[in-house]
């Protein structure tokens, strides 16, 4: 599957904007500070964005925009200064962090640049973790379906140090989507791969949205990854500057350009 040529979600086609489905994450007038006085850091300025069930979502921007810091809010990670993040109908914002590590173990997927993969656990200890964690029985069938999906069903006993980077994030992939979350976000989860390695991840993130009917919300800085998703909002200051639809690699960075200008 390459970019472009994916099939877009059924209520996008009826609907004719992505925005016009149930979403699955809301930021509402979130702003996140950082320090006190005037040194205080404003990465996220009154944001308000939704993320709808079932689409993928890519966010750009400069260096120092507040994208990471938006993901990390969106996914319960780090709590907004101000304004609400709601999974659902949950008010993550609110949550104590029992009942929020909780909440993420059942309900988030996180894919991270550095992978976080536990070194002393083979790959396949590494999927099922979280799983574990939260007391849950792991769905066998699914399992393999995962894993044969993102090409390591002949690694899972390797442990990461035994793997190579792209199969590394396979693994971290793997883990996020195992649990069926209602939203699984990354954080550059291309940054660290060969061009051949990050078009495999992305076709198989972009398979995850329509085929397992995920919810994804991916940082990035590459238009080609970019291209993967129904729509870029672009971040400037903390705050959605611009929105672009259906986007090509060309256009994204064609407005990545003009923002970094």
């Amino acid at each position: 599957m390459e970019a472009g040529h994916w099939k877009a979600p059924a209520a996008l086609v009826a609907s004719g904007a992505v925005g016009a489905t149930r979403p699955a994450v809301e930021l509402r007038e979130v702003s996140r500070r950082y320090g006190r006085g005037r040194q205080a850091v404003r990465a996220l300025d009154g944001i308000s964005e939704q993320f709808p069930a079932g689409t993928f979502t890519a966010i750009m921007g400069p260096s120092g925009s507040g994208k990471s810091t938006l993901i990390q809010c969106a996914a319960g990670l780090d709590k907004p200064s101000s304004g609400k993040v709601m999974l659902g109908d949950i008010e993550l914002s609110r949550l104590r962090e029992p009942k929020l590590t909780k909440v993420r173990r059942r309900h988030i997927g996180f894919i991270f640049q550095a992978f976080n993969l536990l070194p002393a656990l083979t790959a396949r200890q590494n999927i099922v973790l979280p799983m574990e964690l939260d007391n849950r029985p792991v769905d066998r069938d699914f399992f393999e379906t995962i894993t044969r999906r993102v090409g390591i069903e002949g690694v899972l006993e390797r442990r990461p140090a035994e793997l190579s980077g792209g199969q590394q994030q396979r693994v971290a992939i793997a883990r996020a989507l195992l649990p069926r979350p209602r939203v699984v976000f990354a954080d550059e989860p291309t940054g660290a791969l060969d061009v051949r390695t990050a078009r495999s991840v992305m076709q198989l993130l972009r398979a995850s949205v329509d085929e397992l009917g995920q919810t994804l919300v991916m940082v990035t800085h590459d238009p080609a990854a970019a291209a993967y998703a129904d729509r870029v909002l672009m971040l400037v200051d903390g705050r959605t500057v611009d929105e672009l639809l259906w986007p090509d690699a060309s256009t994204v960075a064609s407005r990545l350009a003009r923002l970094e200008g």
